[in-house]
């Protein structure tokens, strides 16, 4: 039996309106050090694992492989990740512009000053949001 949580009501995927642009512009502004707290707490983590249907690596790994890269192991990592949410999105129908590879990379590395991570980081989470919407539509 499954008892549904009053706050979420009982949706798998109760955080469909992430609000991308402001989590990647306090995450470019703590050097990454947000995401380090907000994947695992925010339930992010355990999420993008369901929608992708494997474990993904662990964000703190990640990071830490970062700091000898000057942090390009986590960006090619987020980019993957992006890339597969394009295919998931793109199979389920749901209507583009998705995140992709080349966007969270470009906006990153070639993106306006300051800008660029946040750009990237809310086409992502609006493809995530938009998969996380139509699988709780889905469920029940």
């Amino acid at each position: 039996m499954t008892v549904k949580s009053p706050d979420t009501n009982g949706l798998k995927y109760p955080h469909t309106h992430r609000p991308g642009f402001w989590l990647g512009f306090i995450d470019f502004f703590s050097a990454g050090l947000f995401f380090l707290l907000y994947m695992p707490l925010g339930g992010l983590q355990d999420e993008l694992d369901g929608i992708l249907g494997r474990r993904t690596r662990r964000y703190w790994v990640a990071y830490l492989l970062g700091i000898p890269t000057l942090f390009i192991y986590p960006l090619v990592w987020m980019s993957r990740i992006a890339e597969e949410l394009k295919e998931i999105a793109r199979n389920m129908g749901i209507e583009g512009p998705w995140t992709s590879w080349w966007h969270m990379f470009g906006w990153n590395t070639f993106g306006l000053p300051l800008m660029g991570p946040a750009v990237a980081t809310a086409r992502f989470f609006d493809t995530l949001n938009k998969i996380e919407d139509r699988l709780n539509s889905l469920q029940g």
